[in-house]
């Protein structure tokens, strides 16, 4: 059964998440700060972690950085201050999600399907990171040594190592890479990545981007694969070959 670990301060809207997450079927426990949470976290495993930002003592982000450290589960954060700034500082930070409190139970459980969904989704394609380069194939798309694969969704660096991408990450890569040597607006990208019926949010973008830089350079950081345009927005450097 999924185990899910709400972390907040309120008991009384613990205990109203609680309740309604184990109605759908899911397992939780609860921490009402995150001393507790690490307690909960040493005795057992988790799938996913609901975590406050306003808490005494140690707010949420900071508890949120040590979980990212450390390699834990997939963190979906609720606050009270639901400015654009704050929302940005906790998806850099490595949160899989950021809501707005006071959240509908049910768009809560929603993110909630949708992140154990893409996670799961990379887990069960994830190889070691000293596999063979795949064969190749039709279909395989080629840059600066790098290959990518649309239809399975894999990525692989020159070295051979498979890169995992969350679905945002492999949709913006795919529309940087169908779009090469050309300046794309933060607009361009999110109709590209996402479709045009998105909420356009700018710096949602500038976020993506980051994330999926450092995933690439973590992979093989002896290109420059994607380029700041100042005041335009993004370039795919390298040539594509199909």
């Amino acid at each position: 059964m999924t185990r899910i670990l709400i972390v907040d301060d309120d008991p009384g809207l613990r205990g109203l998440i609680s309740t309604f997450l184990e109605r759908h079927g899911y397992r939780t426990d609860t921490a009402g700060n995150p001393p507790e949470m690490r307690a909960k976290l040493a005795s057992g495993s988790y799938d996913l972690i609901v975590l406050d930002v306003m808490m005494p003592q140690e707010d949420g982000l900071t508890a949120l950085k040590g979980l990212v450290a450390g390699g834990g589960p997939p963190v979906i954060m609720l606050s009270a201050v639901g400015g654009d700034v704050d929302r940005i500082v906790g998806l850099e930070m490595g949160a899989e999600d950021y809501m707005e409190k006071p959240c509908n139970p049910r768009e809560l459980l929603a993110r909630i399907r949708t992140v154990l969904r893409r996670n799961r989704g990379a887990a069960a394609t994830a190889e070691p990171a000293t596999a063979a380069l795949p064969p190749v194939a039709e279909n395989w798309i080629g840059f600066a040594g790098w290959r990518m694969q649309p239809d399975s969704r894999m990525v692989a660096a020159p070295s051979g190592q498979d890169v995992t991408l969350s679905d945002a990450e492999f949709r913006l890569l795919r529309a940087l890479v169908d779009h090469p040597r050309r300046v794309l607006t933060r607009d361009q990208l999110l109709d590209f990545a996402h479709g045009e019926s998105t909420d356009h949010f700018d710096r949602a973008i500038d976020v993506q981007i980051s994330r999926l830089r450092r995933k690439l350079a973590a992979a093989d950081d002896s290109a420059e694969l994607i380029r700041t345009v100042r005041n335009e927005g993004y370039m795919f450097v390298p040539t594509v070959t199909r």
